[in-house]
């Protein structure tokens, strides 16, 4: 049934802004957030900034202020990777934005979409040297997607959708908007603002690239005796993960996961193999590579073997082909792919589907070898304690519902090998920046964006230092959470390295640390804490944390002297 037309007319009026009606700059910024569904900002004060605040007040958005800027950008970070929106972050000008740097590299590496707002000095002060004026713009570009400045209060809505619409160009990833002083504060008539509507500005990204590349990886998998596949992070970014089940499942090929990828299959799952990647890299006669560069967790591609038919699939076009040759690439949202591949599939018949079961059998076996080889270590009871054996009792305390978040060095590197999520979503590391000192701003962003999940963070004893002093603002938003601290007392990672280059005698130069019992720190700012030095206590001890209700560390000591092997082989720097 049709509208009558004065109805229509009354909707399209009630849809226009009201002519006269006036509006501030930090308050056309509220509405643009609100529009993209951003409901919580991350933020440190700054004068340049609080119209912002005072317009995120009247759209509802939430307003966590934390202790330092790099947080801040952290937390917009792991916020966009918990919830699949993008994050964002407010920050002063100057030093406020200088210090959000690393948190805003860190999401560029990790191809993680957020957008920060710098704040700026007035116009008219331009290269006056006005009060944290730096030329921001030109330090944000080569890590961002889109950095740019608004230069009049009109445009700001309008250069906010911009900025969004970046972020998601390609494969995702942060943008930065610095907006001055006197931009925010002016009034203008809320009529001549263009604020883009929910819905309305983008467009679908869910590409699946060329179909003859899609019937190409079909024939190849069928035909295929020896596959193996590894699921990265962008399974996760494109919320593809019930394409990668079903794509595993129907084809029947093992896979293996890592970064955000893991938990994509829960542990148990006769296709989830975790020991074996080298094992099966050098076996395989087809390799698929989905949403994982070959940087240097993946050797620059040098771990695949040569003979191997290797496939990449991504996001993004210039990752496909970097630093190895490959036999087949495709670039698009990797979900679709996986999904359009199966479909490709069916129905096909399989040339190598009888040694298929060999083969994961195969796999299989080689797992359960290197599972029991390592065996004594995960329940040993030495003292000091064995990071296996806390890897593993952590695991064993995992709920299916656990975020688990890795913070540090070598102790995270053990727990790579040991420590499995249940679900997708639920493994966050800071990714392939490295980054020390993600772990209290991402459980921050987890337990605002999901406080129904528990939270579970291993961190470094050097990791969490870098900034620990926000567990202060976990406590004062009554986000709970349970930290644990690997405790040696030293930068390990490097300390190995270090040893092995250049003697004992020098070898603890510059990277050991003080003993610091991290429980009682926990207890200083309104926390839970204790102190754990015998591997028995160790789950008893995060059983009373979990109790608690609240923000937690437990501090356990481990082995100094135990490295993991991914240090031992200086895999990180190969």
């Amino acid at each position: 049934m049709a509208r009558p037309a004065n109805d229509v007319k009354a909707a399209t009026e009630a849809s226009k802004p009201e002519s006269g009606k006036k509006i501030s700059g930090g308050h056309l910024v509220a509405k643009a957030l609100r529009a993209e569904g951003i409901d919580v900002i991350f933020t440190l004060c700054g004068g340049h900034i609080i119209d912002i605040y005072d317009g995120c007040l009247d759209e509802g958005i939430k307003i966590v202020d934390v202790r330092h800027e790099q947080v801040a950008a952290h937390a917009a970070d792991g916020y966009a990777r918990v919830t699949g929106k993008p994050g964002c972050a407010v920050v002063t000008a100057g030093p406020g934005t200088t210090d959000a740097i690393t948190g805003v590299a860190n999401a560029f590496r990790a191809e993680s979409p957020m957008l920060l707002i710098g704040g700026q000095g007035a116009l008219n002060q331009h290269k006056m040297g006005s009060l944290q004026d730096l030329p921001h713009v030109d330090m944000m570009k080569p890590i961002t997607k889109f950095a740019a400045s608004v230069v009049t209060t009109e445009r700001i809505a309008d250069m906010i959708s911009m900025a969004f619409r970046e972020c998601y160009h390609g494969a995702p990833g942060p943008s930065f908007l610095e907006i001055g002083r006197d931009v925010l504060d002016a009034e203008i008539d809320l009529a001549k603002a263009r604020i883009p509507q929910p819905g309305h500005y983008r467009a679908s990204t869910r590409s699946i690239g060329d179909p003859a590349d899609i019937e190409k990886l079909a024939d190849i998998l069928v035909k295929s005796k020896n596959p193996c596949i590894l699921l990265g992070t962008q399974v996760w970014t494109c919320r593809g993960t019930d394409a990668a089940i079903n794509f595993v499942k129907t084809l029947n090929i093992p896979a293996f996961m890592n970064g955000a990828g893991r938990g994509s299959l829960p542990p148990g799952d006769p296709h989830h193999f975790h020991l074996t990647r080298r094992y099966a890299f050098d076996k395989a006669d087809v390799i698929v590579i989905v949403g994982t560069p070959f940087d240097f967790r993946m050797g620059y591609g040098k771990r695949l073997r040569k003979e191997a038919t290797v496939v990449q699939i991504d996001m993004d076009y210039r990752t496909v082909g970097k630093n190895r040759d490959i036999s087949l690439g495709l670039v698009g949202d990797v979900g679709a792919i996986l999904a359009a591949v199966t479909q490709a599939a069916s129905g096909r018949k399989s040339n190598g589907a009888e040694n298929r079961k060999a083969w994961m059998q195969e796999l299989l076996a080689e797992e359960h070898r290197m599972n029991n080889e390592r065996m004594p270590k995960l329940k040993s009871d030495a003292q000091p304690i064995h990071p296996l054996r806390l890897c593993y009792e952590i695991n064993e305390f995992l709920r299916e519902d656990s975020v688990y978040i890795g913070d540090g060095g070598d102790i995270v590197t053990f727990s790579g090998g040991v420590v499995q999520p249940h679900r997708p979503g639920q493994w966050m590391d800071p990714g392939p920046l490295g980054t020390l000192g993600v772990g209290v701003p991402f459980a921050m962003a987890s337990k605002t964006a999901q406080p129904e999940k528990e939270v579970v963070c291993l961190f470094g004893d050097g990791a969490f230092a870098m900034t620990g002093w926000d567990f202060e603002t976990m406590v004062r938003f009554n986000l709970p959470f349970i930290g644990i601290v690997g405790n040696n007392s030293a930068m390990n990672q490097i300390r190995y390295g270090q040893i092995a280059k250049y003697g004992p005698e020098r070898g603890d130069v510059g990277n050991k640390l003080g003993d610091v019992p991290f429980g009682e720190f926990a207890k200083i700012l309104g926390g839970y804490g204790e102190e754990i030095r015998d591997p028995k206590q160790i789950r008893p001890a995060l059983d009373r944390a979990r109790a608690s209700g609240k923000p937690s560390l437990i501090n356990v000591w481990v082995d100094p002297d135990a490295y993991a092997p991914g240090t031992m082989n200086q895999t990180m720097y190969k």
